[in-house]
């Protein structure tokens, strides 16, 4: 199947070739090579040479013809997902807490189940959230995109914020990075656990305020991907969140995790346009009330 994109280079950047153009596109080193080969790039209606310059305003196309994948189909659960943001290649949805990301077996009502449903097709899982944590997903709506947001994972450009309540069980700073790595604990399968020989693992956070005297509202942003990350860093200072059944002590049976995926900023497949999309304050179930509102430009991608 051939998948077209196209795009106007914008007009606040320097001309650049077009070799450096798709490197900028993250494109993978394989498509770049078919892009030549087979004259597939063109500008403003004609094939450029790689070492040709693009300039603002150029129109730019590409055509893709050797795109694999091996994604799974996900049947429609008949149920649609919130969708909170989609253009013709992303869909962003507001997954519940309870719920999981993607099934296993025969499992039918999982948040790729409802995008079936929603798109009438199997979407493309870029990322996981945990069952247990609410707020945006972003699926891909072809393959042709998914490299290149795992790319923007590898290369830090795909930004995930989260917000948290925390029950805070000693002094921590207003703000910090905790670096501790993660490895499965031996002792139960469900669990991850801070061990010397774990994979890297790198949180930063920021306290935005205290709500009572031993719990705070906090934001989150990860440089790395680990099951439970969030849940196992805050733990092992001292500060685990409100309703974590696995990492939290004092966890009561009604509750649920305080724990919310609340903004996504990534670079636009096959563009060079910036994408920034944030869950509204009256989806957030952390927001109870105006003054715990955040003003749209409140996240920092980098807290340290």
């Amino acid at each position: 199947m051939s998948y077209y994109f196209t795009f106007n280079f914008p007009q606040n950047l320097n001309p650049c070739s077009v070799n450096d153009l798709l490197r900028q596109l993250l494109i993978p080193r394989k498509w770049r090579h078919f892009l030549r080969v087979e004259r597939k790039v063109q500008i403003n209606g004609k094939y450029y040479h790689f070492n040709q310059n693009v300039k603002p305003n150029d129109k730019v196309e590409l055509w893709f013809n050797h795109v694999e994948s091996k994604q799974h189909n996900y049947p429609a659960s008949g149920k649609n997902p919130e969708v909170i943001y989609e253009d013709d290649s992303l869909l962003i949805i507001n997954k519940p807490a309870g719920q999981k990301t993607h099934p296993n077996l025969m499992e039918t009502d999982t948040a790729l189940n409802d995008c079936a449903t929603y798109l009438g097709f199997s979407p493309f899982i870029v990322h996981r959230l945990d069952m247990l944590t609410s707020g945006l997903l972003l699926v891909a709506k072809n393959p042709a995109v998914v490299p290149i947001l795992n790319r923007e994972l590898t290369a830090k450009i795909f930004h995930r914020e989260y917000l948290a309540v925390i029950n805070v069980n000693k002094p921590i700073a207003k703000r910090g990075t905790i670096e501790l790595p993660i490895g499965q604990d031996p002792l139960d399968q469900r669990k991850r656990k801070i061990t010397s020989n774990g994979l890297q693992s790198i949180t930063h956070y920021q306290i935005l305020r205290y709500l009572d005297n031993n719990t705070a509202l906090i934001k989150l942003n990860l440089e790395t991907g680990r099951t439970h990350q969030i849940r196992v860093h805050l733990a092992a200072i001292g500060c685990p969140i409100v309703g974590d059944p696995l990492y939290n002590s004092n966890c009561e049976k009604e509750q649920f995790l305080h724990l919310t995926a609340y903004q996504i900023s990534l670079q636009r497949p096959f563009t060079l346009d910036k994408l920034k999309v944030k869950l509204p304050d009256e989806d957030i179930p952390l927001l109870q009330n105006k003054k715990d509102r955040l003003p749209n430009d409140n996240v920092n991608p980098k807290l340290s």
